[in-house]
């Protein structure tokens, strides 16, 4: 077994590795942004294997995926296809001389138009989708409508208003939503509602931004002493450290200093001990333990974010990048990992691309 398979491989050991901590570097390159649009462009539009978030009202609801969903078809799942065309809307604004540009036009020429985002919302209209994708696909379909609207060429601007009946429906979904969740779910998973909070915190809805804001500190704000008792054998996300980069955009500077010194008052003295060590993992063919890998980068995000608020900020965004090089080059491995971890490694180096400090 390689080290960066072994779990008792520590942080430690990773930092006296020279050729671990040099691999790769720790910001978003063009490089970087032909490797990820190629594998994107790889899956987007691969039909199957494919997992469906579909409850069939009658026979008649039996479908394939294309049918089902004129857009987000690929894959293997349909938030993976979503965040799929976020990677590429905003590797094709970052990095427009990349060989990937005149496909990735192409792809969203053909697919983000009105008549399949019609097919798009008439699904999601159906009662039996109630609760389709919420609330991971409903906040990655509007941060990709975020990221369409920063697009200021005529074709941007075509593809954002196309997508816009279709996020104007998952805004509407969460408005209705968010009076409802008395509770947050701090899973390390798709559930995960600070997560899906901070992405969609990135749409330009005002309305929706406060209501998400409120929930946040509803759920979040008198939060003190984080235990991070992670990760669990499938999380993709650190339940601690994505509630960290939800309150750090959801409040003002000074109070997010003062709440975050109680949320994770022992950073300095590397506690809690496993948000600082990446996680194993032992077998990318398998979906479910292939999700370190992203816990890894989606950590890396987060830490990235964080370090300024942090003592050692130098130290911190050390522990960022021993999370991008434990698992940055799986990224482009099985298609358990391949499908979805681009994203997530954009979010990873991509500091530069947003002040909210998302990519």
């Amino acid at each position: 077994m390689s080290r960066v398979h072994d779990p008792t491989f520590t942080q430690d050991a990773l930092e006296r590795t020279p050729v671990r901590r040099t691999i790769l570097t720790p910001h978003l390159t063009q490089d970087h942004a032909a490797r990820f649009a190629a594998i994107a462009l790889g899956h987007v539009t691969q039909e199957y294997p494919n997992k469906l978030d579909h409850v069939l009202a009658g026979a008649a609801d039996a479908l394939g995926p294309r049918a089902l969903h004129p857009v987000f078809y690929g894959s293997f799942d349909w938030h993976s296809c979503v965040h799929g065309y976020w990677l590429l809307a905003t590797l094709y604004r970052r990095f427009p001389a990349m060989p990937q540009v005149a496909a990735i036009r192409s792809l969203f020429d053909s697919h983000l138009v009105a008549d399949r985002i019609a097919g798009e919302c008439t699904y999601l209209d159906r009662p039996a989708a109630a609760g389709f994708e919420r609330p991971y696909g409903w906040a990655w379909l509007l941060k990709l409508a975020a990221e369409l609207a920063l697009h200021r060429s005529a074709e941007g601007q075509g593809w954002a208003a196309a997508l816009r009946p279709l996020a104007t429906r998952f805004a509407d979904r969460f408005t209705a939503f968010l009076p409802r969740a008395q509770y947050p779910v701090r899973a390390g998973v798709h559930t995960n509602t600070a997560f899906a909070v901070r992405l969609a915190l990135d749409y330009q809805d005002p309305d929706l931004q406060s209501r998400l804001a409120a929930a946040a500190l509803a759920w979040y704000g008198q939060d003190t002493g984080c235990q991070a008792w992670e990760p669990s054998g499938d999380d993709f996300l650190s339940p601690a450290l994505i509630e960290a980069e939800c309150m750090r955009v959801v409040l003002p500077e000074s109070a997010f200093r003062t709440w975050f010194g109680r949320f994770l008052p022992e950073i300095a003295q590397r506690q809690p001990a496993a948000l600082f060590t990446p996680a194993g993992v032992t077998d990318r063919s398998d979906g479910k333990i292939a999700h370190l890998d992203g816990l890894n980068l989606s950590r890396a995000w987060c830490w990235r974010s964080l370090a300024r608020f942090t003592k050692d900020p130098a130290a911190i965004q050390a522990v960022a990048q021993a999370h991008i090089d434990a698992s940055l080059p799986h990224v482009g491995g099985d298609y358990m990992g391949s499908h979805w971890l681009a994203s997530f490694a954009v979010l990873a180096l991509d500091q530069a691309g947003s002040s909210s400090g998302s990519a």
